[in-house]
């Protein structure tokens, strides 16, 4: 038996590489991050999210035939099967990514071949669940707010679509364009906590809704997936950029943090967070509401000094307040870091799958050994 004292510990598994990967590359340090080898920032300007799914799934960029067609496949698989609608009116009062989580889980009972792992059904499944998921997810906000929900439009893209299914109206072309670069720039990224989930789920064999689900599930932790609401709350409490200084430093003189500031791989700017700043700026401005972009670049400001330990803003720190000016409710945040994130977590399955191996790390144990059993009845 190996002494737990004489065992070499790595919490949180800092630093230890589980496997090799093609889907995507991180240098923390620069602040790089790759899709498949292409640079987030070529992506986030010239990509869709469509055109970001399939180099995902299949490893290159698309023609426009294979976009057409990959376009073509989410399309039609946006609309929800009625036992899966009625699931999510029955959980109607539970969080939205609680109602995320049951109705993919859900939607496990409609598939024929949910127990086909092969490539071919991981992609396919992957691609019908990234399509589902906004249906998913406006569906149940729409429930919520005493609201029809609203079918999906053919003639809109994927993210356009989920503004469309939310709002009831065709939204503004910008509004759709960012809101689907917002979805490219979560689409993946290596192996993260959900994404360890959902290999980890993966690695016992369990279909893609199971891996899926367990991303869902983790993703909610606030830890992981739940700054940019915290951001925003944060947006609220300081008012306005005049108190923005103030809030920092009193903040951090009783020990709080920043929320959007500070990453567990980044120790710089993250790459991500650099196409939203300008984005958030321009939208508040056509919104009307230029008071949050104010706010949040007078944290920025006030934050700047701590860039020299690595403490930076993260992709977190704009979102936030797009999607508040975007007119999305704030508890619908992190199931926007969900709809996006769904072919990264496909991607990383088909890979756990290729060359799979159980997923088993080890304890150390410090507790007590071989004590005597005492009966309950001389349990004192």
């Amino acid at each position: 038996m190996v002494e737990a004292e004489k065992i070499q510990l790595h919490r949180g598994l800092r630093d230890v590489y589980i496997d090799r990967t093609r889907t995507s590359f991180i240098d923390g340090r620069e602040g790089k991050l790759l899709y498949r080898g292409y640079n987030i920032h070529d992506l986030a300007e010239n990509s869709t999210f469509e055109e970001i799914v399939y180099l995902l799934l299949y490893g290159v960029l698309p023609t426009r035939a294979q976009l057409d067609q990959i376009d073509g496949e989410l399309k039609a698989s946006r609309k929800l099967p009625p036992e899966v609608s009625e699931v999510i009116r029955i959980t109607k009062n539970a969080h939205p990514m609680d109602v995320l989580r049951t109705a993919i889980s859900a939607l496990s009972t409609t598939d024929s071949n949910i127990r086909d792992n092969s490539r071919e059904a991981i992609l396919r499944k992957g691609i019908r669940l990234t399509a589902a998921a906004p249906t998913i997810v406006a569906t149940h906000a729409r429930i919520c707010a005493g609201k029809k929900p609203v079918e999906p439009n053919p003639e809109l893209g994927h993210a356009g679509n989920f503004l469309y299914m939310h709002t009831g109206q065709v939204p503004h072309p910008e509004d759709a364009s960012l809101m689907d670069k917002d979805f490219v720039l979560h689409a993946e990224h290596g192996i993260n906590a959900s994404a360890f989930a959902a290999r980890v789920a993966a690695s016992t064999e369990a279909d893609l809704h199971c891996a899926i689900t367990t991303g869902v599930a983790v993703l909610k932790g606030p830890a992981h997936g739940g700054a940019a609401e915290s951001v925003m709350h944060m947006a609220e409490e300081i008012g306005s950029a005049e108190n923005a200084a103030a809030y920092v430093q009193n903040r951090l003189k009783s020990g709080g943090r920043i929320v959007g500031f500070g990453h567990r791989v980044y120790k710089t700017t993250d790459p991500r967070a650099v196409h939203l700043r300008e984005d958030a700026r321009r939208l508040g401005e056509r919104k009307g509401h230029p008071e949050w972009f104010a706010i949040l670049q007078a944290v920025s400001n006030a934050m700047e000094p701590y860039a020299k330990r690595g403490i930076c803003q993260n992709v977190d720190f704009w979102s936030g307040a797009i999607y508040h000016l975007l007119g999305i409710p704030t508890d619908l945040f992190i199931c926007i870091f969900a709809m996006g994130r769904i072919p990264g977590w496909t991607a990383q399955v088909m890979e756990q799958a290729e060359n799979n191996i159980l997923l088993r790390p080890m304890l150390a144990y410090e507790g007590p050994m071989d004590l005597p059993y005492v009966p309950i009845e001389k349990r004192g």
